[in-house]
């Protein structure tokens, strides 16, 4: 099975050239992008993973929003009853971590993580998620 992905920049975060190498490097290793591009609310994210039918959830975030932003997309997508895993991308401070995984987040990528990790990962999760 191909795995699905949503790749996704929310808040006012307008920094794309990170997510645009991790959007190519996810399509060569086999996978089916679906990016939503900037700027995007938490409620559009969850509407576009719910209408797209896809496998995961990657955020992008660069703004130093991410333990607000981050879980706000998870629990949108929990109120409208979608239950894929969310990953987060972007420079995520050490200290953030455990908060962030405590909320649901499923892994967490911050700056200088290996292109194949974030692969491999992602496959993990696919093994975790395919009935």
């Amino acid at each position: 099975m191909t795995l699905r992905v949503l790749i996704a920049k929310v808040g006012l975060d307008g920094h794309d050239r990170g997510v645009n190498v991790i959007t190519r490097l996810l399509r060569d290793a086999g996978m089916e992008v679906i990016y939503t591009g900037l700027f995007q609310t938490p409620e559009a994210v969850a509407r576009t993973a719910i209408d797209e039918d896809v496998d995961l959830v990657g955020l992008s975030i660069l703004s130093g929003a991410h333990l607000t932003l981050a879980p706000l997309v998870l629990q949108s997508l929990r109120d409208q009853g979608c239950f894929v895993p969310v990953v987060v991308g972007g420079i995520i401070p050490e200290s953030d971590v455990t908060a962030l995984l405590q909320s649901g987040i499923a892994a967490i990528f911050g700056s200088g993580t290996s292109l194949d990790h974030i692969v491999s990962t992602l496959e993990e999760l696919q093994v975790s998620i395919d009935p």
